[in-house]
């Protein structure tokens, strides 16, 4: 048959007695009367089949056994707090954890730089893994394979945290010398350029088209991308017309344009109602509360806010 149970209230109950070698003080410790610690301790002596604490004179002393628990009670109850205590801070110099995170290439370019000099200074001993948008992003967080997904968070599961970063304009991106970049751009003369558009899925239509048919204008997409720095670097040696995300007006500039500037694109104002881009990361709530993570998350959220909108919560 199993032996009794000693539940969590009797071994720290247990701790203050053999700590105190009173009863009245070990109640006063625990905040109880001295009458139900004398029950509790007469139940721990049927428990333990021993007295535990026995009279002397005006004083009660341990017993062989009670000095043989007594290290062991602590141990125990310290074990209970340090499991019941909430989460502490972590240091991130201690930190030795390699992260897996989602991301499209143009986000993951303007990420990673910035991220490797946070963890440079304050975590030099971590790595990340980069994933392109490969996995479905609700299985990979849920089942670990990704840490964290970093981008335009379309259609998350229910169960998904998501944190809005940035939120940026969608704007032309054209080679110095082209003729967009000639005169001020209209509606129509952007219609008649020859465009580079980026798609994963091989789509060659998106808002921008809406966009221009509602001024009864058709673009012509001239050849469909799956990243955004290939098609840059089109339409950096060509005369193509790429659309890049920058920062809203009155924003500092967004570091998803820095590669734009690195290629010497133009980047020319859309005159259409597009809608904006929001920028977000998304992780599983089992990591919510996780000290690494939550450092994970700051670094991420430092390295992509505006200065303007960057804060420090966790």
């Amino acid at each position: 048959m199993p032996g009794p149970t000693l539940d969590a209230n009797l071994a720290i109950a247990l701790d203050a007695l053999l700590a105190e070698h009173s009863v009245t003080r070990a109640a006063a410790r625990l905040h109880t009367s001295p009458a139900a610690m004398s029950r509790t301790l007469a139940r721990l002596r049927r428990i333990l089949h021993d007295p535990l604490l026995v009279r002397a004179g005006q004083t009660m002393v341990p017993t062989p056994r009670a000095n043989a628990l007594r290290d062991e009670a602590a141990a125990v109850v310290h074990s209970l707090g340090m499991l019941l205590s909430p989460a502490t801070s972590v240091d991130p110099v201690r930190l030795s954890n390699t992260f897996t995170l989602q991301a499209a290439d143009l986000v993951g370019a303007a990420l990673v730089p910035r991220l490797l000099q946070l963890a440079q200074q304050e975590a030099p001993r971590v790595a990340f893994r980069l994933r392109a948008e490969e996995l479905e992003a609700g299985s990979a967080l849920r089942d670990g394979r990704i840490d964290l997904e970093v981008g335009s968070i379309d259609h998350p599961d229910p169960e998904t945290h998501v944190e809005v970063l940035t939120t940026l304009r969608m704007v032309a991106a054209v080679r110095q010398d082209h003729h967009l970049a000639q005169r001020p751009l209209t509606p129509a003369r952007l219609a008649a350029a020859h465009h580079v558009a980026v798609s994963r899925r091989g789509r060659f239509t998106g808002p921008l088209d809406t966009a221009l048919a509602e001024h009864d204008l058709r673009r012509h997409v001239s050849v469909v991308l799956p990243s955004h720095l290939a098609a840059m670097t089109l339409a950096a040696r060509s005369d193509v017309v790429c659309l890049v995300p920058a920062a809203l007006p009155g924003d500092d500039p967004s570091p998803l344009t820095d590669d734009a500037d690195a290629l010497g694109l133009r980047l020319l104002d859309i005159p259409l109602a597009l809608p904006p881009l929001t920028i977000g990361m998304a992780w599983h709530p089992r990591h919510t509360a996780d000290g690494p993570h939550r450092w994970l998350r700051n670094a991420v959220r430092r390295s992509l806010r505006t200065s303007a909108n960057q804060d420090s919560r966790l």
